[in-house]
């Protein structure tokens, strides 16, 4: 949320997501205040910042040890992959990371935390730019309007929902797909792994840079041609569709099984497979600026 100051913004939440968004701000080169109701959480999130910043460019803090302090390591993490971010030329805005550390400071004063209009992200928000502004009724539109912009000025790819429904655009998408995907590992028809690489090897290729009304558009001559010829089969295939899953703990188990011969369940792994995801997304961004301007 931009507050009135030029320049300025306030992030509500000091948390991992909060400090997500303080970076893409100060990336821009805003300088940023950090909202939270608990104190202490602030103070954690800005001693973590400031023991990060007084490190060398080399990565060796003078007169200390090279861990961070207890508590400080997904701060460290994160610093440490901003830093690999930089190396590779893919840190967002002119800055460098000490330099979008510095602008970031606290923030006690709740009033100048809520002011504004409401933005639901997409995790994580540095590697993935779609934003929804969702604002309130009574939210003057030209708050949404100033929202928008500074959304596209950090970088971001925001979107306006023109009225709030329950899971608002993504997660409506997402759950559509999810219980699908559900209902076809439930009744036998594929198994968990074959399911995914449905997407990953197939809708999930094309949907990177165009949505499915723009594949609609194209896989015909044009969408009237497209819902002429393909309506039917759609509705057709559509009424076989059952009803919401359950998500049983017996489906559970078993795509957790088919998961974890993948990717094992314990932190490690998962922690290595979040890291390999984020590099993909990041290589991904990458692309897409250099052959699709935003």
């Amino acid at each position: 949320m931009e507050s009135s100051a030029a320049g300025c913004v306030v992030i509500v939440g000091s948390g991992v997501i909060g400090r997500s968004w303080a970076m893409l701000f100060a990336s821009g080169g805003f300088q940023v205040k950090l909202y939270d109701i608990e104190q202490q959480q602030i103070r954690n999130a800005l001693e973590s910042i400031r023991w990060a910043s007084r490190r060398a460019p080399g990565g060796t803090e003078v007169g200390s040890s090279d861990s961070p302090p207890f508590g400080l390591l997904s701060s460290w993490d994160y610093r440490k992959e901003m830093k690999l971010l930089e190396q590779a030329g893919s840190l967002k805005g002119s800055l460098s990371v000490e330099e979008q550390l510095s602008l970031i400071s606290g923030c006690p004063n709740i009033q100048e935390a809520v002011e504004g209009a409401m933005h639901i992200q997409v995790n994580p928000p540095y590697y993935i730019p779609l934003v929804e502004l969702v604002p309130h009724p009574e939210t003057a539109p030209t708050t949404v309007d100033r929202t928008h912009a500074l959304m596209k000025k950090i970088g971001q790819c925001p979107m306006r929902v023109q009225k709030e429904v329950a899971g608002f655009v993504l997660n409506r998408l997402q759950y559509a797909i999810i219980s699908e995907a559900w209902r076809l590992v439930e009744e036998g028809i594929v198994s968990p792994s074959d399911l995914d690489l449905v997407m990953s090897e197939g809708l999930g290729m094309r949907y990177a840079f165009i949505g499915p009304l723009e594949t609609m558009h194209l896989n015909a001559e044009g969408m009237l041609s497209y819902c002429d010829r393909y309506s039917e089969g759609m509705k057709h295939v559509l009424k076989t569709f059952g009803p919401i899953p359950e998500f049983s703990r017996a489906t559970a188990e078993k795509v957790n099984q088919d998961m974890c011969m993948k990717v094992p369940g314990d932190p490690e792994h998962l922690a290595a497979r979040r890291q390999w995801r984020d590099e993909c997304l990041m290589r991904l961004a990458k692309l897409k600026s250099q052959v699709q301007p935003r």
